[in-house]
């Protein structure tokens, strides 16, 4: 099973994980979510999402649960939505069945609460250290959170997925 997980907004990230019955997950594809124009005006290019997802074929998406964040701006709020409900939208216009998570969820299953972002780089690189490439920089993090929301399990779409076998990556 293709999975999706998607860490949504402007400067978030798509993560493609295969996952069969008792094999070790393999991260497929990994790509940070392209913008069009620039500060106020930048926005999802939901056109290159759109071909990236008909390309990899996904089964299902998981996209995490968006929501203002304390102190922030009306502006920047919105901006923030707008991207989420883009993204959202794509995958629901492709068909590809998808959940909501909860970020509680994905975070208590990786036992990531109360860590910063830095952490989910650092457990993706230890689940898939083949993948450094893609996690190198600091800044990556949300493509360590995308994967980390694709694995993640969700009563009747994925099962419970055993991550002290090591996952690797296919090139």
């Amino acid at each position: 099973m293709r999975i999706l997980g998607v860490d949504p907004g402007i400067f978030g990230a798509l993560a493609l994980i295969n996952i069969n019955d008792g094999a070790m997950p393999q991260l497929i594809a990994v790509i940070d979510v392209p913008t069009l124009g620039v500060k106020a005006k930048e926005r999802v290019n939901t056109m290159i999402v759109r071909d990236w997802l008909v390309g990899q074929r996904p089964d299902h998406a998981l996209v995490e649960r968006a929501g203002s964040m304390p102190k922030q701006g009306v502006a920047s709020t919105f901006k923030y939505a707008r991207a989420v409900g883009s993204l959202e939208t794509v995958v629901a216009c492709l068909d590809i069945p998808y959940s909501i998570i909860e970020p509680s969820a994905w975070k208590k299953f990786h036992h990531l609460i109360g860590a910063d972002k830095e952490a989910s780089r650092q457990r993706v690189l230890q689940l898939f250290p083949g993948a450094h490439i893609l996690f190198s920089r600091k800044m990556d993090h949300q493509r360590a959170e995308a994967v980390l929301i694709a694995l993640t399990p969700v009563p009747g779409v994925l099962p419970k997925i055993d991550l002290t076998v090591k996952p690797e990556l296919v090139a």
